[in-house]
């Protein structure tokens, strides 16, 4: 990411960078909410009780003059530029980051664009390379991420697509379906390690149960350790029991 400007005719010490923590602008919004002035609509809910709706902004106030005018790019007293990058659906001002408005999304991304299409059935835009590459599900961004429980929609942090196709922050496991997010072989054989340097008791080495993979969706039948119950398809050991155990007899093994 490109270095934040510097403002010209900055005043103050605290003014080395235009904006805030969020965006870098030379404006302020006037929430039409509270009619308060705030640098950005997150600077704002994070000192409200009510959220500011960026698409109800009317008005900003330079930061350079200080003159309250219509919301626009370019201050109309001192031609301070309000930001290299304007929308005046989203009235977002920022640093020019290769943003985009979609129509689709109803609201700005972060581009370029033409590395971006919109998919109509997950209802988001996805890279180009996912373009027929990943299993829709029907509005999936239309909710929170279950591991921070931001909403993912309108997060400024990137969701990762799942092979699983739901959307997650971060995790390594989706906590919806389960399946793991990252490639676990090397963990999975770390722990076959340990499983081999640990013996069971002799009241539980002749245990078996029926697991349930959430990796591979596959049912197999595996002998019980305290460790891990390791997946006798695709031998991941992120599996759950679903049955009880049983003990076998010596002549059954």
């Amino acid at each position: 990411m490109a270095a934040l400007a510097r403002e010209d005719g900055a005043r103050g010490q605290n003014q080395r960078r235009r904006g805030c923590e969020h965006y870098d602008r030379g404006c302020l919004l006037k929430a039409p909410c509270c009619d308060k002035l705030y640098t950005c609509r997150l600077c704002h809910d994070n000192k409200e009780d009510h959220q500011l709706d960026r698409f109800k902004v009317k008005e900003v106030q330079c930061i350079t003059c200080e003159k309250i005018q219509h919301a626009q790019q370019i201050c109309e007293e001192c031609s301070t530029l309000f930001g290299e990058y304007y929308c005046s659906i989203c009235h977002l001002f920022d640093k020019d980051r290769k943003q985009y408005h979609c129509e689709n999304c109803g609201i700005c991304r972060i581009g370029p664009k033409e590395e971006f299409f919109h998919c109509l059935k997950c209802n988001l835009c996805l890279a180009v390379n996912l373009q027929g590459k990943h299993k829709c599900i029907e509005n999936v961004s239309r909710q929170d991420c279950p591991i921070c429980l931001e909403d993912i929609h309108t997060s400024r942090i990137v969701a990762h697509v799942l092979p699983c196709g739901h959307l997650l922050h971060r995790g390594y496991r989706c906590p919806l379906c389960m399946r793991s997010v990252v490639d676990m072989t090397r963990s999975w054989r770390q722990l076959d390690d340990e499983v081999a340097h640990t013996p069971m008791p002799s009241e539980y080495q002749n245990m078996t149960g029926d697991i349930l993979c959430y990796d591979c969706n596959g049912r197999s039948t595996v002998q019980f350790h305290i460790l891990g119950m390791k997946c006798s398809i695709c031998e991941s050991y992120n599996t759950t029991q679903v049955g009880g155990w049983r003990r076998i007899s010596l002549d059954q093994q």
